[in-house]
């Protein structure tokens, strides 16, 4: 299934739109379901362009394959090109119905931590609000009866450009996201900087305790036995912490599984972009670590611990998540992110952040009802994020709630 838009005439376009629009910076757009056929162009722009390692073809192709089809979702991939078939841009998105409204959003929801399209980078610098307004309107028009885009977790800049529908944000998303820049060569000093003299004696206390159980070595899942391996300790210490916390296991499902074993499978000639570490303690995982990786950056995506373990007390997450880190610094990256979400340790290791913005660009009256619900659910998500004894109650009545709601209710 595709579409093609050369102007957006099913939209009402508004008047400061029109006089931009004989002055695009594109000159096409296409939206299409079918990955596969974005392939060939998508690898040649992510190899060059703005793109997070949760919009990297190895990341949302295993996606679509395993979750999107267990869920049924509705992908719809769009194309920004200029005169000559060249790839501006490219927008992985999919379609969600929700409160009668049925919008578009990127792809990966609480799976991908940063959700930005990919964009060559001069397209990108010279998107000003003006111009982006009007390709949003154009994406819409493209995809055809849809109430609204929401674009939300979006960083507000990548590898110094603005990302472009940042600068139509409605307000901050609920949450940061945390990052430390490596020193490459340099390990300890990264360390050192981003760390408190006392956060490092701490740490020194608990590797020491913990090299008391015996030899250790962090592992990084190669081949499939090994990859099955990570993924039975990964997922049981994840059933077993939400099992203690009394709510539903978001990680149950088969198609997680299946996700993360495709994404850390090697295909061809290319590596994985997701990668599986275990920290193994006379050849039993103590603890796991769930990356993914782009160019340059390493990307937490998630991490667990071995709750029954003896180690338990000498938090072996954070230490692997440190050996983690060295292990990339050694390997000349430069950029290591912890993801979203507040954490006692992510604020321990990271000396910086990404502040994060909601775009919502209704495009029916359906769409902007929704968007201002949308917005007062997030700015609330944010204010009790920013309270600590909010959270706590808000965590509280969430996991109550959990415990008692339809398996197919909406959230």
């Amino acid at each position: 299934m595709s579409a093609v838009a050369d102007s957006a005439p099913s939209l009402p376009v508004l008047p400061a739109l029109r006089r931009d629009a004989e002055a695009r910076l594109w000159h096409r757009l296409s939206a299409s379901s079918d990955i596969a056929a974005q392939e060939a162009d998508w690898r040649v722009l992510e190899a060059s362009s703005l793109v997070t390692p949760y919009q990297a073809y190895d990341w949302v192709r295993p996606f679509v394959d395993t979750i999107g089809r267990a869920e049924g979702m509705e992908f719809r991939f769009v194309r920004v090109e200029a005169g000559h078939g060249e790839l501006l841009a490219l927008f992985p998105l999919v379609i969600t119905r929700r409160l009668g409204t049925r919008f578009a959003e990127f792809i990966g929801g609480k799976h991908a931590n940063y959700h930005m399209a990919l964009y060559r980078r001069d397209f990108a610098e010279a998107l000003d609000p003006a111009a982006t307004q009007l390709l949003l309107h154009e994406i819409g028009a493209t995809l055809g009866e849809i109430d609204a885009l929401f674009l939300i977790n979006q960083p507000i800049a990548w590898q110094g450009i603005a990302n472009p529908p940042a600068r139509l944000a409605a307000g901050q998303s609920p949450s940061r996201a945390y990052k430390l820049a490596l020193e490459p060569g340099d390990c300890e000093g990264t360390l050192r900087r981003s760390m408190s003299k006392h956060a490092r004696k701490k740490l020194t206390t608990k590797r020491n305790r913990f090299a008391e159980f015996g030899p250790s070595e962090l592992v990084r899942a190669h081949g499939d036995a090994e990859i099955e391996r990570v993924l039975d300790a990964f997922l049981a210490q994840k059933a077993a912490r939400f099992a203690q916390m009394g709510v539903p296991d978001p990680f149950a499902a088969p198609a997680i599984r299946a996700f993360l074993r495709q994404g850390a499978t090697q295909q061809s000639d290319r590596s994985p972009v997701i990668e599986l570490y275990s920290l193994d303690l006379a050849g039993r995982s103590v603890a796991t670590y769930v990356g993914a990786v782009q160019g340059a950056r390493f990307s937490g995506m998630a991490t667990s611990f071995d709750l029954a373990s003896e180690t338990a007390r000498t938090s072996p997450g954070e230490l692997l998540l440190v050996e983690l880190i060295k292990r990339k610094c050694q390997a000349g990256l430069t950029m290591f992110d912890l993801g979203i979400g507040e954490a006692r340790y992510k604020t321990t290791i990271c000396d910086d952040s990404d502040d994060l913005v909601d775009t919502f660009f209704p495009l029916t009256a359906k769409g902007r009802a929704y968007a201002r619900y949308s917005r007062v659910k997030r700015a609330l998500k944010r204010r009790i994020k920013a309270s600590p004894i909010a959270l706590k109650a808000a965590q509280r009545v969430l996991g109550w709630l959990r415990r008692r709601k339809p398996a197919d209710a909406d959230e």
